[in-house]
């Protein structure tokens, strides 16, 4: 089941399922330690694919000014054990008809790992910056216009 909430609208339970998939793909699997709980969170509306009351996908959504001068999308997670099931194409169609439905035709912005640029780059995403290294994964900036 697809859930899309406000902050102040998960619970504790949500809330904590989420920053648990976070950390567990972000900082455990990828070896990368960064300051997770960044702010944004609290501002940001959460999008996740639940299953048994387990995040399998998961993705959050910025609005614009708040990172960015435009929306944006980060922390795209599909969950180690249900990738390659088409979560992540399923995910990012979710976030986008979100956008279009809360704010129709605005620019989109995303910071892709740079592995990840083609499959962004289906879905109507383009590169705005050169490769860079973030907590030292290889990144990219993108917008789709």
């Amino acid at each position: 089941m697809w859930k899309q909430q406000a902050f102040n609208e998960l619970s504790i339970h949500e809330l904590y399922s989420y920053l648990q998939l976070r950390v567990n793909v972000f900082i455990v699997e990828q070896n990368c330690p960064y300051p997770e709980l960044d702010g944004y969170d609290e501002k940001s509306y959460h999008l996740a694919f639940v299953e048994n009351t387990e995040p399998l996908a998961y993705a959050r959504i910025l609005p614009s000014g708040l990172k960015y001068s435009r929306i944006s999308i980060g922390r795209v997670i599909v969950k180690k054990e249900a990738r390659g099931k088409g979560l992540a194409k399923e995910l990012m169609n979710e976030c986008l008809q979100f956008i279009e439905a809360k704010w129709p035709n605005q620019e989109i912005q995303l910071q892709a790992q740079a592995h990840l640029a083609h499959f962004y780059g289906s879905f109507g995403f383009k590169a705005i910056s050169d490769e860079y290294l973030e907590d030292n994964i290889p990144h990219v900036d993108m917008v789709k216009y």
